[in-house]
């Protein structure tokens, strides 16, 4: 397995994502009266966290000349809109489930889409038989580093702050907000029809899972990746399960409190606040895509 990134990763990250990526507000607010942190992820270029991944990997490198991935959605906007930045062309591959919201966006960027496949897996396969420089959703370490400049920034603004809060789908968010953390509780949050990380971190290894979830095209992945597993694992980060119904009442409690709109992935982590599970007296929710 290729090594793993480190936090020195996480900050040569956030120097080459400066001027590119938008450092996303943090809210102190209270809720049924606790504090706690929202991260207004969902207000990145590209509607979620997905650029910041995407875009490191295409800058730590000289760029490619073509650039290739799979994607439920929000990683493949985030992959068209970098390749858009540099200038490169790109080719995202999507099952063909993916909302319509998140394909129009995507060729909105001059990328070429392909349907293909019912799972993100089906359309992972046949993007790599694509000639030009592959960019793994979740898998890549130079990804992983980038998705945690979300957290570098949260520690940065807000030290007090002892648990960050995470959608978990391959588990790149996750690992990067458990290298960017410093010793504060990394709490991942998956709903119950989609719990690759959650398996993963109960069997010992990463497994295969059957997905069915309102928040399947961002959380999807049916298994977690090595790399965000051995992260993941050596950081004893907090599995979460959550249901889509608590997830429906989260969404549309940030809407009436906040005037907030996220996706389904998004409202995971405050459906389990809300619902009692997550430890800490200040967590903060990463709030990490409004893609509907």
């Amino acid at each position: 397995m290729t090594s793993l990134p480190t936090a020195a990763n996480v900050a040569a990250a956030a120097t080459r994502l400066a001027g590119h990526v938008r450092r996303t507000p943090v809210l102190r607010a209270e809720v049924d009266g606790r504090p706690l942190v929202l991260k207004l992820e969902h207000l990145q270029r590209s509607g979620s966290f997905k650029l910041r991944g995407a875009l490191n990997a295409l800058l730590a490198g000289e760029p490619p000349e073509r650039v290739v991935t799979a994607s439920g959605g929000n990683h493949g906007l985030g992959v068209a809109t970098a390749a858009g930045i540099l200038g490169v062309p790109a080719v995202v591959y999507v099952p063909s489930g993916v909302p319509e919201s998140k394909a129009g966006r995507i060729e909105a960027t001059g990328a070429k889409l392909i349907r293909h496949g019912d799972t993100y897996a089906d359309a992972a396969a046949a993007a790599r038989a694509e000639p030009g420089r592959y960019v793994h959703a979740y898998d890549d370490p130079v990804v992983v580093a980038g998705q945690g400049t979300v957290t570098a920034e949260v520690v940065e603004e807000c030290p007090d702050v002892d648990a960050v809060v995470v959608a978990a789908g391959g588990g790149g968010l996750a690992a990067g907000t458990a290298l960017a953390a410093g010793d504060r509780t990394v709490v991942t949050v998956e709903p119950t029809g989609c719990r690759a990380v959650h398996a993963a971190l109960e069997a010992g290894a990463p497994v295969d899972v059957e997905i069915d979830s309102v928040a399947a095209s961002a959380l999807g992945a049916t298994r977690i990746g090595d790399l965000p597993f051995a992260v993941l694992r050596a950081r004893d980060a907090v599995p979460v399960l959550v249901a889509d119904a608590e997830i429906v009442s989260a969404q549309e409690r940030l809407w009436e409190e906040f005037r907030l709109r996220v996706e389904p992935a998004a409202a995971a982590p405050f459906a389990a606040w809300l619902a009692g599970r997550v430890p800490g007296d200040l967590p903060c929710l990463v709030l990490c895509g409004a893609n509907s």
